[in-house]
């Protein structure tokens, strides 16, 4: 295999690194049986709420977003809120699981001398308990947040702050994302894209593809070849 020419890989944060779905447990807790509904929904709604918001420029930050998307789910699907619930599940937001095969992909690639970084919708406030929580600070160099440029992924100046920040040109930058439309948005702003396809899905029609497609971060060192400096 040709070496890749990459500096850097980023990596998106929810959904690719961490488990937005370990909450299910709690919110079956809370309401039994009604747990996988409402993270689900909970999830959908906190997407969309992005997209809308950078589409209306009324930015607000990601932990107003996913409250917001907590109160939705669970009046429509008929959940009784008080603060307490509401509280101990947008705190569990802040310990989100590590997926089983982030951690060792993660040190594989620490090991291989390139550039590891998060690049996330999240903000600030909220990122920096969760990678502590879940102790990758050893391995990922630099995090960053949307909440510096006011707008959502896949708007391409969310992409641009990695190349500023990195300061390398996107060409030389992977980016890695179990979200099919952010991988595309990626792939369509200039990085190569690698998109971690767990659930089988087919490629988003948005005319920018990514580049490879794989089940598993466990895949991703065997792509990656670091160039000779």
């Amino acid at each position: 295999m040709s070496r890749s020419n990459l500096k850097a890989l980023v990596f998106d944060a929810y959904g690719t690194l961490f488990d937005v779905h370990s909450v299910a447990e709690l919110c079956d807790e809370l309401w039994p049986g009604r747990g996988a509904a409402l993270s689900q929904l909970w999830r959908a709604k906190q997407l969309e709420y992005t997209w809308l918001r950078s589409l209306m420029r009324r930015y607000a930050d990601f932990s107003r977003v996913t409250g917001d998307a907590l109160d939705y789910a669970c009046a429509a699907l008929a959940l009784p809120l008080d603060d307490a619930r509401r509280w101990r599940l947008l705190s569990a937001y802040r310990e989100l699981a590590l997926f089983p095969d982030a951690r060792g992909a993660l040190a594989a690639l620490k090991a291989s001398k390139i550039r590891l970084a998060i690049l996330s919708n999240g903000s600030p406030a909220m990122l920096r308990p969760l990678v502590e929580h879940a102790g990758l600070g050893g391995l990922i160099g630099t995090v960053l947040s949307v909440h510096s440029r006011k707008i959502y992924k896949p708007a391409p100046t969310v992409y641009r702050l990695a190349v500023e920040r990195l300061r390398a040109p996107a060409r030389s930058i992977g980016f890695v994302s179990s979200n099919g439309w952010d991988a595309c948005g990626a792939k369509s702003f200039g990085f190569r894209t690698f998109w971690i396809n767990r659930a089988d899905a087919p490629v988003d029609a948005l005319g920018a593809a990514p580049d490879h497609v794989i089940r598993s971060l466990d895949e991703l060192p065997g792509l990656i070849r670091v160039p000779v400096s």
